[in-house]
């Protein structure tokens, strides 16, 4: 079944069953609830969203990651950055990675490597899966999601199963990272969202 033929169910459902009457809210979650599966279909955006992200995003636990030293194939391979914050490599043993970027991590893999390894080493990091954010309060499925490149709140709710009737549409709070010391209040919908982020949809007082 091609992507089309997926789609067209849930749309039909959200048009409220060929009704002519649409519920409230339903055809904005369509658009998201398209562009998330798109998302997933298609993979990661465009080179420039994900060399963005590249650039500023800061490593976490959870967090894999694919070493290439050019020339040394026992040194690759594919790491991930454990519940200390710590990758553990080959040769060098475990390096600090949390809070860093890809490029201060290929840095300080040259630097260790250069030190009395290997002579003027090359070394490039990517990250293979960033690590999932958390959506809670009032959607239908809260919990942990795999994080897609681009994301929005709107996206966020939508693999949530959508708003619950309880739910102040339109509105997010965000803890960036799991951080409680930076949190985003009112969150429009279009919002990004990175990953460790965690997600709370209030409720709504009438």
């Amino acid at each position: 079944m091609n992507l089309i033929n997926q789609i067209n169910p849930i749309k039909a459902r959200f048009d409220g069953g060929g009704s002519g009457v649409r519920s409230k809210g339903a055809g904005w979650f369509f658009v998201a609830l398209l562009a998330t599966v798109l998302a997933l279909a298609l993979g990661t955006p465009g080179a420039g969203a994900n060399d963005s992200l590249h650039d500023s995003y800061l490593l976490g636990s959870g967090d894999r990651v694919r070493v290439s030293v050019f020339g040394e194939p026992d040194l690759s391979g594919e790491f991930e950055v454990d519940g200390t914050g710590m990758v553990a490599l080959p040769l060098i043993g475990e390096l600090g990675a949390a809070g860093g970027s890809v490029r201060q991590l290929e840095q300080a893999l040259r630097d260790a490597l250069a030190d009395g390894y290997l002579v003027d080493p090359r070394v490039s990091v990517e990250v293979l899966n960033y690590r999932p954010f958390y959506i809670l309060g009032e959607v239908k499925s809260p919990g942990k999601y795999p994080y897609v490149s681009g994301m929005s709140v709107l996206n966020a709710v939508a693999m949530a199963g959508g708003y619950t009737h309880r739910a102040r549409e339109g509105r997010a709070e965000i803890t960036r990272g799991g951080d409680p010391g930076n949190v985003v209040k009112n969150a429009p919908p279009a919002t990004p969202v990175y990953p460790g982020d965690i997600i709370r949809i209030p409720e709504r007082f009438f």
